[in-house]
């Protein structure tokens, strides 16, 4: 028997449409370069997204042709996310923050056709343009510079669309947008999403018991619209017209706050590195800045230290703990308190935000051992976490689903390894790469890096597999202190003496200046685990 129901295409089409017909007057406040505000609205958004869309279908752009973005978090680079699919494009962000052959090399992987440019990252294009094949350029004049002659401007282009466009016919299964992962292990690889899996995505993240935005909230995505669509955000909000305001290049600490307290933000996404660097400023400044009641964090991308938790609660301010990758759109998990969890004893509940979460709807989640069966749920047992879903990945742009990565009844493989409780909140414990085995035993890098963030005198700290004659190997902390603060190695095991076995303890210290991160502000812990190597004189 089949339903009553009409065939509706889920595009985001519908999306635009409605953040332009039912919210309007909504502003969309940028931070450019030069640090003025430019204020607008969705009804500007939606005007210009529209005339976008008819300018590319006028210079020839064809359905599943890739228009890359080399842009801060801008209202045009907002303009592009829906521009170019709703003409029949593939939206395809790219990293600036890689190496310049790394971009080629994804330029030229996806087959980019066009590219939409800030006009302060020309630099940087301009140091691997020579190694890709783009038809055209077009440059966003942010700054009001003239654009060389070798580009075209982007404000022309738009001025070319025609007030009156009728979208193409548009399948919900089409490629509507395009990341590729971070290549830590490995070339980039490129994930493909459908506008089926966005608008899913997007519907699951305004949930109440995931991100939980309304049209009475000011959202602020700091997590670059670069790295894996700024985590679905200004897909979105949109739907449901909360007003957006974005950083631009902006990112230290000192403007992200200042922007919160002008727009009275009330929910931001980012990474725990970024947010580390806020809490020390509020801690630097108690009581100086007036933050809107109930702002609310959403923290991933890497593990959020409970002591981090902690501190923004002592100045009003929520952590939201999540957990996801580019291939699954990219949101898995929100950790939120349950509501017969409230009452548990705080430590236990911190032990809990603390924690990646439950699966959001959608969402199937499973962890599994090297026997292939599912370990028990009683939060101890670990397992590599599988995942499915509407909105996570079945393959890779170019490349056929391998069992490294996909299991043959159609799971994702993670390569994280996790433990899941009873409530079934998960806990990742580790890549599986970054495990420690000691003795035969299983030791989390994680763990231990965010019980030493715990220390008072620790800004940051990361730890790795060292090499040990005796036991295969050791953990060896690395650790950044906070300004004008001392410890040593013997007191910071001291601190975590009684939350891990004796044997879980850093065995050495090194403090460091910095620790190196990837282009999205993770640990990098091979070039880490190389730069000790050199120090010691040790093979990795």
């Amino acid at each position: 028997m089949q339903s009553t129901m009409m065939s509706y295409p889920l595009t985001l089409a519908h999306l635009l449409e409605r953040a332009g017909r039912c919210y309007p007057k909504t502003e969309i406040v940028a931070r450019m370069p030069d640090r003025s505000l430019h204020r607008g609205t969705y009804c500007d958004f939606y005007r210009r997204a529209r005339a976008l869309a008819s300018a590319l279908r006028g210079v020839g752009l064809g359905k599943g042709e890739r228009v890359a973005t080399l842009m801060w978090n801008h209202a045009p680079h907002l303009e592009a996310y829906y521009g170019v699919p709703v003409a029949g494009g593939v939206v395809h962000t790219l990293n600036l923050r890689l190496h310049p052959e790394d971009i080629a090399y994804i330029v030229n992987d996806a087959e980019d056709r066009f590219l939409i440019v800030d006009d302060v990252l020309l630099p940087l294009f301009e140091q691997f343009k020579d190694s890709v094949q783009l038809e055209r350029v077009f440059v966003v004049p942010l700054t009001g510079r003239p654009i060389p002659s070798a580009y075209e401007n982007y404000e022309e282009l738009l001025q070319s669309g025609q007030s009156e466009f009728t979208y193409p016919e548009l399948d919900e299964n089409d490629a509507a947008g395009m990341c590729y992962t971070s290549g830590t292990t490995g070339r980039p690889a490129g994930v493909i999403y459908s506008h089926r899996s966005m608008v899913l995505h997007s519907y699951t993240i305004l949930l109440s018991a995931v991100f939980g935005m309304s049209s009475e909230d000011v959202v602020m995505p700091v997590v670059p619209m670069f790295h894996v669509l700024s985590w679905g955000v200004p897909h979105a909000l949109p739907m449901i017209g909360g007003k957006l305001v974005f950083p631009g290049p902006h990112m230290d600490p000192e403007s992200l706050v200042d922007l919160c307290e002008r727009e009275q933000v009330t929910l931001c996404t980012g990474v725990p590195t970024m947010w580390l660097g806020v809490l020390q400023l509020l801690e630097r400044e108690p009581g100086k800045h007036k933050f809107a009641a109930g702002m609310r964090i959403v923290v991933g991308g890497a593990a959020a230290p409970e002591a981090m938790i902690q501190g923004f609660d002592r100045h009003g301010i929520t952590v939201i703990h999540a957990w996801g990758m580019t291939e699954m759109s990219p949101i898995g998990t929100v950790s939120r308190l349950k509501s017969h969890l409230r009452d548990l004893p705080e430590d236990q509940r911190y032990a809990l935000r603390a924690k990646q979460g439950c699966v959001v709807p959608f969402v199937d989640a499973r962890l599994v051992n090297d026997h292939g069966q599912e370990v028990p749920a009683d939060g101890i047992t670990m397992g590599e976490l599988q995942v499915r879903g509407p909105f996570v990945t079945g393959s890779y742009h170019k490349r056929a689903p391998t069992p490294d990565k996909f299991t043959a009844d159609g799971w994702f493989r993670t390569e994280d390894v996790a433990t899941i409780d009873a409530e079934g909140y998960i806990k990742v414990c580790d890549r599986t790469k970054d495990l420690i085995k000691s003795g035969g035993e299983w030791i989390s890098s994680v763990d231990l890096e965010n019980a030493i963030m715990g220390h008072p005198a620790v800004a940051e700290a990361a730890v790795i597999a060292m090499p040990d004659a005796k036991w295969s190997e050791r953990p060896l902390a690395c650790v950044v202190l906070k300004p004008g603060m001392l410890a040593s190695g013997e007191e910071i095991n001291a601190f975590l003496a009684g939350k891990f076995p004796r044997w879980w303890l850093p065995d050495d210290y090194r403090f460091l200046s910095a620790i190196p991160r990837t282009s999205t502000g993770k640990f990098l812990k091979r070039a880490l685990r190389q730069q000790i190597a050199r120090a010691t004189g040790q093979a990795t």
